[in-house]
């Protein structure tokens, strides 16, 4: 299903992909509970919050909701779940801290590096994202693996969300190459692999949260797999 002999450049998703958001995200809100000093359990909040980020992600990338309320609403609804009512203020103030801190960890999936200092002298390497510019830039850096990448395209600064098709052509005209010599490689189905097959590029679609299978590309669990194939 890859066509080896035709990739020359590689792109890839960043949250969920390489940068490992959950553990991530864990730790933010572990310091902000910490600091603010609540006392119900960490891990009773995340069991709520994580299925709902991904809905309101969602929903946002199909501009369906404002980077506003996809802040504000991920949190009153994972409350309200906990049967938790705190005021717009004190929300506002974790979203604000959250956004703060989230860049400055950095868990990256199980041989991150070991892929990318493997691919880097064989083919150009890219990120297309759907995160914010400047805390997105953040985890790259903050990470160490910033190094790897030429074109680094956020949504916020190509105006588009994946699966939009402007968004994957305009970084494969940043790249400087053609739909067919080029390889997606991310973790949501729908915005990544999806997006990037119906322009003609290749893909491979890594499983991080156990998506459905599917016969649409090539599937791997584990990033080191990709050292293998490529």
């Amino acid at each position: 299903m890859i066509d080896i002999l035709k990739i020359q450049h590689v792109f890839f998703d960043l949250d969920h992909t390489l940068w490992d958001f959950e553990k991530n995200s864990e730790a933010t809100f572990a310091s902000i509970f910490e600091e603010l000093k609540f006392d119900f359990s960490l891990q009773d909040f995340l069991h709520f919050y994580n299925p709902i980020n991904h809905f309101y992600w969602k929903l946002y990338r199909e501009n369906k909701i404002s980077e506003t309320e996809l802040r504000r609403l991920r949190l009153k609804k994972t409350f309200a779940k906990m049967g938790i009512t705190p005021s717009a203020k004190l929300i506002n103030k974790i979203s604000e801290l959250y956004i703060e801190r989230l860049s400055k960890h950095t868990h990256l999936f199980e041989n991150t590096v070991a892929v990318l200092e493997y691919l880097f002298p064989k083919y150009k390497l890219h990120i297309i994202t759907n995160g914010f510019e400047n805390v997105q830039q953040r985890k790259l850096q903050n990470s160490g693996i910033a190094r790897f990448f030429d074109v680094v395209l956020t949504a916020e600064k190509a105006g588009y969300k994946k699966p939009h098709p402007t968004i994957f052509i305009t970084a494969l005209e940043e790249a400087k190459v053609l739909p067919e010599n080029a390889l997606m490689i991310g973790d949501s189905l729908e915005a990544d692999i999806q997006g990037a097959l119906k322009l003609g590029m290749q893909a491979i679609h890594f499983n991080s949260h156990s998506e459905d299978l599917h016969q649409e590309c090539l599937i791997v669990d584990e990033l080191a797999v990709l050292m293998d194939i490529l």
